[in-house]
């Protein structure tokens, strides 16, 4: 008996040494949950833990979904009772341990959504009786290794999401009880096996976005069980079996989208009436769409677009919209770029009120758009670009209110722009160019206030611009009026587009002078003035906006000499002042010194320049230098240029190879992915999918095939001076770096795009709930829209949320990193309100805060933004962590109090830090945003002990925020402690309420 009690005792210390030995492996809990682990509870009532209750013995380890960060002991085999590990959506790293093979009882094992890297340990050869192996959404690599084989009970198996490469194992075949199989986003190579037909249980079949090439075998197509069949992205070819929607009748998602298919649409896939997505876009599909879809009532998403569907010359061929009306469920439905004949039906204004996209985008369908268009209340994108529709663009389309890309160019519309267009406030991208539009552009333009791109070219458009519609200040991407007939001079409200990157109003009637205010535009790629009647200097004020990179200011009627200034853009590589009354010396200096860069014919007046362009010299008048000046100084100064310019030369051409070296090696511990798989999940990178555009970029939401993940997509604009570099130690800092505050890159891309240019994207996670500068600062422009209110807590989780963000940044790495650019719009928000932090194109690493030296210094350029940056980065001080704290404090204060720090209210004498400094204490509740009382409001009835305890608690982080933007870097809080300070307000706040 004494030896049974001792086995017992034996086996019961075993155990909870094990657990104390994974205890110490976490090194994040913020819930505590860990460290609730204690000697004051017997293990068995351990939070996560599971016993049996006849032997005490642990049996299941269950901690998803805790935010625990750490490794996993070896020490985790000696639980040899365990029959289930669920460690789920947390911040575990490292490898999976190959004593994970001891636990023989193993039934579950959940790894998914953490950063565990390496191999799949091959000793999980042992664990025969596991029944699901959840690894999916890991940093895993290397092969499916064959030990797996051994695992005949499988019924899940979830390796999505790592970087697992090698081909399909035909051995897979062989688990007879497998219902779900989810290897895709991965990079498996090679066909897909013919055993997998063998799999007579399989529910879902998810192979998309690897490289697997062949066909897929006929045998995968007689698995009747399968409803959800994914094979987009890849390599695979041949054609869908004509009885497929018979053989697999259970099909809800039937996806195959960006491979190279063939042959019909199958005409049976309406048998499988559970249908809710069909996506084969981008494949090389013929024939006509069967109009039997009308009969999948539950059907979502049916998207056919690039293909070579349809037949030229038919008007058969859109038929099948006539029978769409059925699918009441219908959200998106596309076939745009495809070989579409025919009439545009009627029928389409009876299609699904909850359509939210519909394109027929380029293909040769003509007729009418008609007004009954408006029936579809749900629409977010309506494109029915490059085809050939006529008659007039319906006033009706007004009431699509919820509309934000409208693409109506290439056909042959005529009369005038619908005034209702005004009525669309959402609307990001307006694309009404190439068409026969009539009569002057309507101010009502001017009201849509989410415009960021305009493109009213080539039409028959005449008067001036509106001045409404020049100083639209969300124009960010685009505004192009050229080759039209208007009239009158650019409207100086032009200079309030400071965000606009692309001018072109080339080809029209235009008079009058080149406004300065144009110069205000500081974000200036493109500039095209060509063809009008322009007249005066090219404005000196030119000189700030140094992003210019092409210039066409031809064939108008411009004088003065040509600035010399133009030669010093960093980033001009084409420049046409041809045709115009420029006289004097040309520059020789900057793009002048490249001859194919440069117009300048039709200015009889020039002369000088460099040698190539054959110019006569020019008179002694116009020389800048003395021909008298003695050689003596001449000589010299010629000298020291040009050594210097070789010096610099040689420092141009080492800092472009180190910037090369650096691409590589930033990247190579990110996974990667295709231009043309980022080009199709951003539609083209299309307006309606634009988030956001900042310094050095576009974020663009994406829809990646086969996935009903959303993520979104930074592209680079690497035209912009610096771009290249804030995306290399966007880079460095994220490969480093994994908090759950902290916005996660999935992959990215370094490529060419379809033109040859430079290509450069990082992929992130989706914020569902955009970012915190939007919910502080909404645009309200319906009168039946309320601003989104956000209560005490959920700003006091935010605050924290970011707090913890920077503590990691700070005090956790290995490096301390300083992110030098906190500010509301770089905290995101996901679907579940905790914030993150993103935008690490600034964020520099320290090399040694022992001995307070820095990596780099602040220079001229400061790094940050207007409002948030430290008062000592003004004066040259440099880059620390105190710098992110100060930033910290400003959010903080407009958190609570709904002002920008740039707001008109404050000015050299008042600024945000002190306007909150004087209101406390007393008037405390004057200076808070009102929404936020309101939400407390609506979210509780407070009595009078509960509004005196918010106050108190408002005080209290109202103080934190003034530290933390104290002018003195040694005044202010480090922020682990202003993280525990707000810690411990939430908890007391929640403790009373």
């Amino acid at each position: 008996m004494q030896h049974g009690i001792g086995l017992e005792s034996y086996i019961e210390e075993t155990d909870q040494l094990a657990l104390q030995d994974f205890k110490s492996r976490i090194n994040e809990d913020p819930n505590q949950i860990i460290t609730s682990w204690n000697h004051s509870f017997h293990y068995c009532n351990w939070t996560g833990i599971t016993c049996n209750p006849s032997n005490g013995r642990v049996t299941f380890l269950h901690l998803s979904s805790r935010q625990l960060g750490g490794t996993i002991p070896p020490s985790i085999g000696n639980l040899s009772s365990l029959t289930g590990i669920h460690l789920g959506n947390n911040n575990f790293h490292g490898e999976i341990p190959q004593a994970i093979g001891r636990l023989l009882q193993l039934q579950h094992l959940n790894l998914s959504h953490n950063y565990f890297s390496g191999t799949i340990p091959t000793n999980l050869t042992y664990c025969k009786e596991l029944l699901e192996l959840h690894l999916q959404f890991n940093d895993m690599v290397g092969k499916i290794v064959d030990e797996l084989s051994s695992l005949s009970k499988l019924y899940l198996l979830k390796l999505r999401m790592n970087s697992f490469t090698g081909g399909i194992p035909h051995w897979i075949g062989n688990f007879s009880s497998l219902e779900f199989l989810d290897i895709s986003d991965n990079r498996l190579q090679g066909p897909i096996p013919q055993d997998l037909g063998r799999l007579t249980k399989l529910l879902v079949f998810h192979v998309n976005s690897n490289e697997l090439s062949g066909t897929i075998p006929w045998s995968i197509f007689n698995i009747s069980s399968i409803y959800y069949f994914s094979v987009t992205q890849n390599q695979l070819h041949g054609q869908i079996p004509a009885d497929v929607g018979l053989t697999l009748p259970n099909l809800a998602v039937f996806a195959g989208a960006v491979n190279s298919f063939t042959g019909p649409i199958p005409v049976s896939l309406a048998n499988a009436s559970d249908l809710n997505v069909i996506d084969f876009s981008q494949n090389k599909l013929i024939g006509d769409v069967p109009t039997s879809f009308g009969k999948l009532k539950t059907l979502i998403r049916l998207n056919f677009e690039q293909n070579r569907l349809g037949r030229r010359g038919s008007y058969e061929g859109l038929k099948f919209l006539d029978s769409l009306s059925n699918c009441t469920y219908l959200n998106v439905l596309s076939f745009a770029t495809n070989y579409f004949s025919g009439e545009l039906p009627h029928s389409i204004t009876n299609l699904s009120t909850l359509l939210e996209i519909f394109s027929l985008g380029n293909n040769r369908i003509h007729g009418t758009l008609p007004a009954g268009v408006s029936n579809l209340i749900s629409l977010t994108y309506l494109g029915m670009d490059g085809n050939l529709l006529d008659g007039s663009v319906p006033e009706a389309i007004g009431k699509l209110k919820y509309l934000q890309g409208l693409d109506l160019n290439g056909n042959a519309f005529s009369g005038k722009i619908p005034l209702t267009i005004g009525n669309l406030t959402r609307l990001t991208s307006l694309n009404l160019q190439e068409n026969r539009l009539e009569r002057s552009i309507p101010p009502e333009l001017g009201k849509c206030k989410s415009l960021t791109a305009l493109n009213l070219s080539r039409n028959n458009l005449v008067g001036s611009i509106p001045k409404e519609v020049a100083g639209l200040s969300s124009l960010s991407i685009a505004l192009s009026l050229a080759s039209n007939s208007l009239t009158g001079s650019l409207p100086k409200e032009l200079g309030q587009l400071i965000n606009l990157e692309e001018l072109d109003v080339s080809q029209n009637k235009l008079s009058g002078e080149i406004p300065n205010t144009l110069s205000n535009c500081l974000r200036l790629e493109r500039v095209n003035i060509r063809n009008n009647l322009f007249q005066g200097t090219i404005p000196q004020s030119f000189t700030n906006v140094k992003g210019l990179g092409e210039v066409d200011f031809s064939q108008n009627n411009l004088s003065g000499k040509i600035p010399e200034f133009l030669g010093k853009l960093p980033y001009l590589r084409k420049l046409n002042l041809s045709f115009n009354e420029f006289e004097g010396e040309v520059p020789n200096e900057g793009i002048f010194a490249n001859t194919s860069a440069i117009s300048i014919n039709g200015n009889s007046r020039l002369c000088g320049g460099v040698p190539k362009l054959n110019l006569p010299k020019c008179s002694k008048a116009t020389k800048h230098l003395d021909s008298r000046a003695p050689v003596a100084i001449i000589v010299p100064v010629i000298l020291t240029v040009l050594v210097l310019c070789s010096c610099a030369a040689y420092y141009k051409l080492r800092k472009s190879r180190k910037a090369h070296a650096l691409d590589d090696g930033e990247l190579s511990k990110i996974p990667r992915t295709t231009y043309r798989e980022i080009h199709r999940a951003t539609g083209g990178f299309s307006e309606d999918n634009l988030v956001g555009a900042g310094s050095f970029g576009s974020v663009y939401k994406a829809h990646f095939q086969g996935d009903d993940t959303i993520m979104a997509v930074k592209v680079l604009n690497l035209q912009q001076r610096g771009a290249l570099r804030s995306f290399l130690d966007e880079c460095k800092a994220l490969r480093n770096i994994r908090h759950r505050n902290l916005l996660r890159i999935k992959t990215a891309c370094s490529s060419i795009d379809h033109e040859g240019n430079d290509f450069k994207c990082l992929v992130f996670e989706f914020m569902a709930n955009g970012n915190l500068h939007d919910w502080l600062h909404q645009e309200i422009d319906d009168q039946q829209q309320q601003r989104k209110k956000l209560s005490f807590i959920q700003r006091l989780n935010i605050a924290i949320d970011v707090a913890s963000a920077l503590d990691y940044l700070h005090n956790q790495c290995q490096t301390p990193i300083v992110h030098c650019d906190l500010k509301p719009s770089n905290i995101l928000l996901d679907e579940d309100m905790s914030a993150h932090v993103c935008d690490f194109g600034l964020a520099t690493f320290l090399l040694d805060t022992s001995s307070n030296s820095w990596s780099h210094e602040i220079s001229a350029a400061l790094k940050g933004s207007i409002g948030y940056i430290p008062t000592e980065y003004g004066s040259g001080g440099r880059v620390s962590t105190l710098g992110d704290v100060y930033s910290f404090g400003i959010v903080l204060l407009e958190l609570l109090i709904c002002r920008r720090p740039t707001d008109t209210v404050f000015n050299e004498n008042l600024n945000i830090h002190k306007y909150v400094s004087v209101a406390l204490p007393e008037h405390v509740m004057e200076i808070v945003d009102p929404l936020l009382l309101l939400a407390e409001e609506e979210e509780q009835n407070i009595n009078q002990e509960q509004a005196r305890r918010m106050k108190e608690c408002l005080l209290l982080v109202f103080e934190i925020g003034l530290t933390c933007s104290a002018t003195w870097p040694r005044d202010r809080m480090p922020i682990n402690d202003v993280l525990n300070k707000l810690q411990a307000i939430k908890k007391s706040f929640l403790s009373r309420r």
